[in-house]
């Protein structure tokens, strides 16, 4: 097969990630929200609000200014729940379909064989307080930390987390607690039997070896075009099985080896991706949205540098506090570091740069009404630009 263009591998990465159509719905309904989710397969969730919470923005970004609301009906509420909480790429909102290929890591973590060592000491230690832990929800019903004996402020053990809380999360690791709710960011723990519907949790439960393979299938297919390592982190599968499942997929089709000029390793396209001519859109990106959450991946596609400064001390930071990459057509062509100043209305732009390679006007000429989309999304009924970076004197002109 003949290798192929930077660009072509760009195009097809766009368009499977939902970036493939210039035009957005003024109204989109949860059809439009729930056929989005099925092409990314999950969003991950992140506990900084400065802007909103992070597993909002990725469906912002492909639909635009759609009901919130609507996403925390179907994840949140007791009724018609859509979408499960479980460690899949991080903490991430999945769908319900998914929950038999997430079991994998439930029962490796009860098996003493999770991914955070932490918690799997944890459960060898304090087997007898995880045990009264499980049976204190099963009596009580949704528990948040406080809650539990023990549920307190932490003291630097365990990742800084109470004894209460460790239990908790160790029990959600495994599966015998879930989220039932949140209240504001605070998870509201309850057994799957009172959270997952019954007839998901009766079906059957696939081999480790089948559940991969599938869900390396849907990496590719989410991801449309990557490398063995994009694959496998999509939704943080074991190397060693993951290499197995893409040998599966690739003996049954489902991904194909293609040569893409200047990528150091082998990639894998999907057998059902789209091979557009064009695509792309104008959005701003989640710090955690698929398309750049893999910095070394982002780097291959675009030429675009990125790493999140949250952590950064701030004298250090080189672009702001948290910021979002703008993707302009099929291009990265800015980053705008955003807070949502809640108490005056305003969405703050606090620092504002364009690409090398992207021309300042029209990058402003784009952003702008983007920018004034998104402070109504949000319920902001002002914009504010300061003077830093390279692009903020084009913004603060045209807006």
């Amino acid at each position: 097969m003949k290798p192929l263009a930077p660009e072509q591998a760009r195009r097809i990465a766009l368009a499977a990630q939902g970036f493939d159509s210039r035009h957005r719905s003024a109204t989109p309904n949860w059809t439009a929200i729930s056929r989005t989710i099925g092409k990314l397969h999950l969003l991950q969730i992140d506990s900084v609000n400065v802007l909103v919470r992070s597993h909002y923005l990725p469906l912002y970004a492909r639909l635009g200014n759609y009901d919130r609301a609507a996403l925390d009906r179907r994840s949140l509420a007791p009724r018609n729940r859509h979408l499960f909480e479980c460690w899949a790429h991080e903490a991430s909102l999945v769908p319900m379909d998914l929950h038999p290929l997430m079991r994998w890591r439930m029962t490796r973590a009860r098996n003493g064989d999770g991914v955070y060592h932490s918690m799997d000491r944890f459960a060898r230690e304090e087997a007898a307080f995880l045990k009264s832990t499980l049976a204190f929800v099963e009596r009580n019903g949704p528990t948040r930390v406080r809650d539990v004996p023990d549920g307190g402020k932490g003291d630097g053990g365990w990742w800084g987390w109470s004894k209460g809380k460790m239990a908790l999360e160790t029990l959600f690791d495994h599966g015998l607690v879930t989220t039932s709710r949140r209240d504001g960011f605070e998870r509201i723990y309850d057994v799957p039997a009172r959270v997952i519907p019954a007839d998901v949790l009766a079906r059957e439960t696939p081999p480790e070896r089948e559940a991969f393979r599938q869900l390396l299938a849907m990496s590719g297919a989410s991801l449309g075009i990557g490398t063995e390592i994009d694959l496998r982190d999509y939704f943080r599968l074991p190397v060693a099985d993951a290499r197995t499942a893409l040998a599966d997929c690739l003996a049954d089709g489902s991904l194909i080896e293609v040569e893409v000029k200047g990528w150091k390793a082998p990639a894998y396209v999907h057998r059902d991706a789209k091979r557009p001519r064009e695509a792309g859109g104008i959005a701003l990106l989640s710090p955690f949205d698929p398309l750049v959450w893999n910095r070394e991946r982002a780097e291959r596609l675009f030429g675009f540098h990125y790493r999140i400064e949250l952590y950064t001390p701030e004298s250090k930071r080189k672009f702001g506090y948290y910021v979002l990459p703008f993707l302009l057509h099929d291009k990265m062509a800015g980053r705008l570091c955003l807070k949502a100043d809640r108490a005056n209305g305003t969405l703050l732009v606090n620092a504002a740069h364009h690409e090398a390679d992207a021309d300042a006007q029209e990058t402003a000429l784009a952003l702008v009404p983007e920018l004034r989309l998104m402070a109504d999304w949000l319920g902001l009924a002002d914009v504010k630009i300061a003077r830093t970076g390279n692009l903020s004197a084009a913004l603060r002109k045209i807006s």
